[in-house]
């Protein structure tokens, strides 16, 4: 599974990405999580407002920093 948290580094994204990090731990699943923090990199992926979440190269959260309840159905949705 691939998790990628998008975000130019503010203090959201990073809480983001602890978030999701932290859900991918309790999970027990085997994820890897992708910090993207290039504006072109962001910007080709369609999004414009961080932090964003894609699973599976779904995206799943856009502006906003997801519940870590959020990011356990996410990540057990994708295990389906």
């Amino acid at each position: 599974m691939k998790i990628e948290v998008l975000g130019t580094g503010c203090g959201r994204c990073n809480t983001a990405e602890a978030i999701v990090k932290e859900a991918v731990s309790k999970s027990g699943v085997d994820a890897q999580v992708v910090k993207v923090s290039d504006r072109m990199e962001i910007a080709k992926a369609g999004l414009m407002m961080t932090p964003a979440v894609i699973v599976n190269g779904h995206v799943k959260a856009v502006g906003k920093v997801p519940e870590i309840e959020e990011v356990l159905r996410w990540i057990n949705e994708s295990k389906e």
